[in-house]
């Protein structure tokens, strides 16, 4: 059983609660532009930068990969692992954050890949956000936010998680 320290419980349930909001958006917007949306059918939002386009991403990012797909539902499950190993000793808040959205994203991620169509495993990312050079959705969003962030929190030098029997300030 996962122990958290002390200290850390109110950031690990704050991670927990945006990655519950990444997840729940990113899933209601999906079932959204499936019920809405047609294969073929492209939605101009903010033209010419944004369209909604249904897509089902069979593979990873710019679709690279599609005969692999259980290989990136073994890899969001071992990031949904990691990230929940990882938090138990938060640090700080803006960690938390950063966890919180690469938590979502990858959660989201892995349920499409176990529970979409054409089966367990192998499921297709539900893809509907038209950028034009690639199709994304949510999760995307905040896995990307998630990352860059990563990188800032990083060169600022916060650090990720307390030193074992260190009280917070």
């Amino acid at each position: 059983m996962m122990r958290l320290e002390r200290g850390s419980s109110r950031l690990y349930g704050m991670m927990l609660m945006l990655a519950a909001v990444v997840l729940v958006v990113d899933q209601l917007t999906k079932l959204w532009a499936v019920s809405t949306l047609s294969d073929s059918e492209r939605v101009a939002v903010i033209p010419p930068l944004i369209h909604f386009r249904l897509l089902y991403n069979a593979g990873a990012a710019f679709s690279v990969g599609t005969g692999a797909t259980w290989v990136f539902a073994l890899a969001a499950a071992a990031a949904v692992v990691g990230i929940l190993y990882t938090a138990r000793r938060l640090a700080s808040p803006g960690w938390a954050l950063v966890l919180g959205m690469l938590l979502g994203g990858a959660v989201s991620h892995l349920g499409d890949r176990l529970f979409r169509e054409p089966g367990f495993a192998r499921g297709h990312v539900v893809d509907f956000i038209d950028y034009g050079p690639f199709v994304g959705n949510v999760a995307d969003i905040a896995l990307t936010c998630g990352c860059v962030a990563m990188v800032l929190i990083s060169l600022r030098g916060v650090p990720l998680a307390r030193v074992p029997g260190e009280e917070s300030a």
